[in-house]
């Protein structure tokens, strides 16, 4: 079973900036977005099914940054860019495809960092805690 921590709940922030300066290229792009308020979503007004798409993306979304983190610090400094918006692109996908755009998915993992009850919520639906 894997297991999620606040530390991959950082990782929601995902596209909280969707481009990665060339000077942060090598650490995992997974910044937390500056322009949300957690003030913006109640967690009482998230429905159980927003929650799963919620839950299912950062486990995608954790994948991916640990797929791409390990292949940008491998990565000759010229690639890197390209790599870290390559790995970007992948991450706002995991996130569409869960019928979320990256605004309220980063909006919600901003209210999951401040709301304990959002957060365990949200990693007891990732896919692979429940097995």
């Amino acid at each position: 079973m894997r297991v999620f921590t606040l530390t991959s709940v950082a990782i929601l922030g995902l596209a909280g900036s969707l481009i990665v300066g060339p000077a942060n290229a090598q650490s995992a792009p997974a910044a937390k977005p500056q322009t949300t308020s957690p003030s913006a979503i109640a967690p009482s007004d998230l429905s159980d099914q927003k929650i799963d798409a919620v839950a299912t993306a950062l486990e995608n979304v954790t994948k991916v940054d640990q797929e791409y983190s390990q292949q940008i610090a491998k990565a000759p400094e010229a690639d890197k860019q390209r790599i870290v918006e390559e790995a970007n692109n992948v991450m706002v996908k995991a996130v569409t495809d869960q019928g979320l755009s990256v605004e309220e998915y980063s909006k919600i993992i901003e209210v999951a960092s401040n709301d304990a009850g959002l957060r365990q919520k949200i990693l007891q639906r990732i896919p692979s805690a429940r097995q």
